[in-house]
Parts: C-alpha cells; structure tokens; sequence
C-alpha cells in the first residue's frame, strides 16, 4: 500500500510541477508555450488514473 501512495504523491507532484511551469510561462510572455505545457496536467493526471487502477475488476 506504501508504494501505491508514493506513486499517487509522484503523479500529483508532476501534474502540479506541469501547473507551475505552465503559469510562470504565461505570466513571463511565453503564453503559447504555457498553454502547450498547460496541457500535460490533464494529461498527466489522466496517465495516473490509469496506471493507478490497473483494470482491476473490482
């Protein structure tokens, strides 16, 4: 169970690092590259959900 909280923490921490970037990015004049980098938080999110559940039948 220890390891399955520690990879829910590094998806968070990835979809949140993503969030940063993608935030410091817009505010810097970079708003295309925010946006494109914006998007990898769903994405990375999603991933997560994925690998989390493993198609267990439950």
């Amino acid at each position: 169970m220890k390891q399955r909280s520690m990879a829910k923490l590094g998806y968070i921490l990835a979809a949140g690092a993503s969030l940063v970037v993608s935030v410091s990015l817009w505010f810097t004049g970079s708003k295309e590259q925010g946006v494109f980098v914006g998007l990898w938080v769903p994405s990375i999110l999603s991933l997560g959900a994925l690998m989390l559940t493993g198609g267990r039948d439950e």
